[in-house]
Parts: structure tokens; C-alpha cells; sequence
């Protein structure tokens, strides 16, 4: 039986496009193994949301080849699909099967087409993204808490964004599947469902508007007994008043809401073809928090877009101040080729954009240590992970690691706590970024 390795690199929907590969891998009677040592294939399901990402991939294939040359290297994903001619000619790689083909990986690894070994030209399989949504449910396994994607592609044209033309037009799987997915997940007995998608909110929009984001997650939430649901990333303009009001009243769904803002400066988000104002994401973030007082509320913020002045930075650093963000996850300027961006005469140094990123990191830090502090003394829901030990020198042998509703690392006594088990905390402390409290299994997931 031959062996591989896979290594997921990028977004949730990534990620779950990788769970839905080892699933086909698996099933295409490939035995996965836990490195590249021994692998006779490694499978790299890549990103190319920035050149550092693009990086990191060309770096992995370097690093695999050196340490097993005999080891085949398959790259799929989107810089296989937006690049192929920068990754075939690299060594070790005998197949670049883009996003079009990503569906076909297993068959292909099946049927032992590529390249053969000491070849020097790689088998490519990328052509244009087709209609179809194609769907991999996920392994069952030890995670926890498995994604599930339920919508692939964006419409939008943001001016940065490489990822309408790696991923094509917004595709949305439909309500019944994505109904049964969840229940067979449950059925599995996981707690948890992350529910994932390129343009999340634009769900439904290719099904004639006979349902939107909003009306899927009232459907999960009536017809599954899932016990919790978490929403992995939204667009403001999708934030509804009645999507925060579902979440207020039905603790099934995360307190969690993470809401793209990209720049704090409206001129900026024009130049980026960003569909909001300030004011218009302000007045949905101040909503979360006033229905919602302890939820986490995450963005994507961006440093150093071209022509960005100092003045667009410092309306970024006040409008991430003025509201109440838990977390950010802050990126400088990546130019992508083929982006207007890209081609705009105003590019910002490196060193600047840099400089701007610790900025906003020192801020945003501030800012979730004080909310981490705002949670000592309540008593919070938390499922208990399989991934090992928390950090600040907690031993495994008298901690379990959990993740709250509101998107906390938790850590609580009790050794004999499986993963996968809802846990009532009281938080007592703060310590290193992590809630330590006391904790009692919960007889219903949330309450």
C-alpha cells in the first residue's frame, strides 16, 4: 500500500478542502502516514493569498526533496491554480493539479499517472473553474471541531485579492446536503460544526435566492441537535440585524463573529473596492456588542495597501481603538499579479507596511488581554480539544485544554477530561493569554 503525507497550508476553506482529500485519499486505498520521511507521496494543498505564502510552499518542496528524494510531490490548490509554471519545474514535484482539478487528485494518484521519478517535467492539471461545487465531507477522526464548507468562489473584485480568480464565481452547496453533512457529523458525536466559505454571506445567491447564509443557519439550528455552531468568517454587509439576533437568542451559535475590515479609512476602502463605510462596519460591529456583551469580535486588517498615507494609518489605529475588537489578524500589503493593486504606482515599502503591522499588533494586544481580564469571575462554556496541553507551563497531567463560545483558550483541572466534552467554567485567573478556572461537565452542550 502506498503511503502519503498531506500538509494543509491557507484559509478554514482550505483546510477543509484538505480534510476532504485525506477522506479521498484514504478511501482511494493511499495509507497516510505522519511525515514525509517514509511517505511515498506528499500532497501540499496550498495558498496564494500573499507572496509569503506562495514562499512558504516553494520552501516545503525544497525542504521534502532534500530530506526523502524519492518522495513524489503532488501541489494542488490555489498557487497551483494561479502559477503552475513557477511550481512544475521545481524538484521533487511530478503533479500541479489546480483548484478546476482538485476533485480528481485521488483518481489521479490511483491510476499512478505523473511523472516518473527523476522526470523532469511535472504533470499539470489546471483549466478554468466550472459551475459545480465539489464537495468532500470531512474524516471523522480526533478533531474536535471539523469545518465544514458549505460555499466556495467570491463575486467581489476587492482590488488585492487574487482569490476570485484561484477559487471562481460563488457556489453555494445546497441547503438539504449541507443539512444531512451536519447530521452525519453529529452522528459521529462531534459537538462543535465550523461552518466555512470563501464569501460566507453570499450563500444561496447562485441557488435563485431561495435561501440565504442567515435562513441556512436557522435551518442547521431547527433541524439538527448540533450543540454548537460557529460562523468562521462574514462580510459586513452580511452581518444582518437578523443574523445578530439569531445569535443573541439561540446559544447553539458561537459567541463569535470575525468580520473582515481590511482599513479604518474610507478612502483606502474605495481604492481597495471595498462595498462599506467605516460608519456602515462600525454600526454592525457596536450591534454585535451591544446584543452580545462577551462575544469575541475578530478582522482581517490590512497595512500598507498602495498609496495608503500615514493620515489612512492613523484613521486604521483610531477605528480599530474605538471599537470593541477582541482580536485581529493583521497582514501587510502582498502584491498579487493580475490585482489592480498590484499595478498602482503607489506602492509602500516593505519597511513601513512592517512597521505599521507592530503597531496595530501592540494595540490588539492591549485590547484582548483586557478582554481576557473582563472574563474572570463569569462561568463560560468551553469543549474540551484534543490537541495536547495549553501553554504557560501547565502540565498535561493535570490540565485539559478548551475553547469557549466567545473564541477563548481555556485551561481546567482534571487529567481524566477526554477531548470533546462540554465543560461548565467558572474562570478564576489570567495567565499568558490563556482563562485557568474550575470547571463540571455540562448536562446539555450550552446553556
Amino acid at each position: 500500500m502506498r503511503t502519503f503525507h498531506l500538509t494543509n497550508f491557507g484559509c478554514r476553506a482550505s483546510q477543509a478542502d484538505g480534510a476532504g482529500l485525506q477522506r479521498q485519499l484514504n478511501e482511494a486505498g493511499l495509507r497516510e502516514v505522519g511525515g514525509v520521511d517514509n511517505s511515498d507521496i506528499a500532497v501540499l494543498n496550498t495558498c496564494t493569498v500573499t507572496a509569503a505564502a506562495d514562499a512558504e510552499v516553494r520552501q516545503v518542496i525544497r525542504r521534502i526533496h532534500r530530506a526523502n528524494p524519492r518522495c513524489r510531490i503532488l501541489v494542488t490548490g490555489c498557487y497551483a491554480q494561479r502559477a503552475p509554471q513557477e511550481i512544475a519545474p521545481l524538484d521533487g514535484v511530478h503533479w500541479v493539479i489546480g483548484n478546476s482539478h482538485k476533485h480528481r487528485v485521488a483518481e489521479v494518484l490511483r491510476t499512478e499517472s505523473g511523472s516518473p521519478a527523476g522526470a523532469c517535467n511535472a504533470q499539470v492539471m489546471v483549466g478554468e473553474i466550472d459551475s459545480e461545487f465539489h464537495f468532500a465531507p470531512a474524516p471523522a477522526g480526533d478533531r474536535t471541531r471539523p469545518t465544514l464548507k458549505v460555499q466556495d468562489g467570491c463575486d467581489a473584485r476587492c482590488a488585492f485579492c487574487v482569490i476570485p480568480a484561484v477559487r471562481g464565481r460563488s457556489r453555494s452547496l445546497s441547503p438539504d446536503r449541507v443539512i444531512s453533512e451536519v447530521q452525519n457529523l453529529e452522528r459521529q458525536g462531534y459537538k462543535e460544526v465550523i461552518l466555512s466559505g470563501i464569501n460566507l454571506g453570499s450563500y444561496g445567491r447562485d441557488l435563485g435566492r431561495s435561501i440565504n447564509f442567515r435562513g441556512l443557519v436557522e435551518q442547521i439550528l431547527g433541524e439538527t441537535a448540533i450543540s454548537r455552531l460557529r460562523i468562521s468568517s462574514i462580510e459586513p454587509m452580511d452581518v444582518s440585524p437578523e443574523l445578530i439576533t439569531l445569535a443573541a437568542r439561540d446559544k447553539r451559535l458561537a459567541d463569535h463573529f470575525h468580520v473582515p475590515l481590511q482599513s479604518g479609512s474610507d478612502r483606502i476602502l474605495r481604492l481597495m473596492n471595498r462595498r462599506y463605510w467605516t460608519s456602515q462596519y462600525a454600526e454592525r460591529i457596536l450591534a454585535i456588542r451591544e446584543m452580545l456583551p462577551h462575544a469575541a469580535i475578530g478582522a482581517d486588517v490590512m497595512a500598507g495597501f498602495p498609496d495608503e498615507t500615514r493620515q489612512d494609518f492613523e484613521g486604521t489605529i483610531g477605528f480599530v481603538e474605538r471599537l470593541p475588537f477582541t482580536y485581529l489578524h493583521i497582514f501587510p500589503y502582498s502584491a498579487r499579479p493580475g490585482t489592480p493593486a498590484a499595478g498602482r504606482p503607489e506602492q509602500i515599502g516593505g519597511r513601513i507596511a512592517h512597521e505599521r503591522v507592530r503597531e496595530l499588533r501592540e494595540l490588539i494586544a492591549k485590547k484582548h488581554r483586557a478582554f481576557l481580564e473582563s472574563q474572570i469571575g463569569r462561568s463560560i462554556s468551553a469543549l474540551t480539544l484534543a490537541e495536547g496541553a495549553p501553554s504557560a507551563g501547565v502540565s498535561s497531567r493535570t490540565s485539559r485544554a478548551g475553547l469557549s463560545s466567545n473564541y477563548l483558550p481555556v485551561s481546567v483541572e482534571g487529567f481524566a477530561l477526554p477531548p470533546n466534552v462540554f465543560l461548565d467554567v467558572q474562570v478564576g485567573r489570567v495567565h499568558g493569554g490563556l482563562l485557568f478556572g474550575s470547571a463540571r461537565q455540562m448536562n446539555q452542550a450550552v446553556a
